[in-house]
């Protein structure tokens, strides 16, 4: 891999771990539990448990991607950073670009 692959794949990290923040900021507070009190209807009350409770999947899912991308993000210097943690083959750099946390190649994902 290359020094501008490297930088171009940092860069590509450290924007998707700045959009994964606000994500998570917002999903916060649509994953917080809903009132009993609230006046509203049977109907939108089992609406909206609905919702919280896949913002709160959505949440789940967002923290570990954000956990998988900062651990990237120390590896990417590394001179191990991109190759296949199964077959010690190179990930293709294509790959990373998409996908900077993947720690397997495409036959080994797959």
């Amino acid at each position: 891999m290359t020094p501008e692959q490297r930088r171009e794949i940092r860069t590509r990290i450290e924007k998707r771990m700045e959009e994964l923040k606000i994500t998570i900021a917002q999903l916060e507070e649509t994953s917080k539990p809903v009132s009993l009190d609230q006046p509203i209807g049977r109907l939108s009350r089992m609406d909206s448990i609905a919702n919280q409770a896949i913002s709160g999947q959505r949440l789940t899912d967002s923290r570990r991607t954000l956990m998988r991308l900062e651990r990237a993000m120390d590896k990417v210097d590394d001179e191990h950073f991109g190759v296949c943690a199964e077959c010690g083959e190179d990930i293709a750099p294509g790959r990373l670009l998409v996908m900077p946390e993947a720690t397997l190649c495409v036959d080994c994902a797959e």
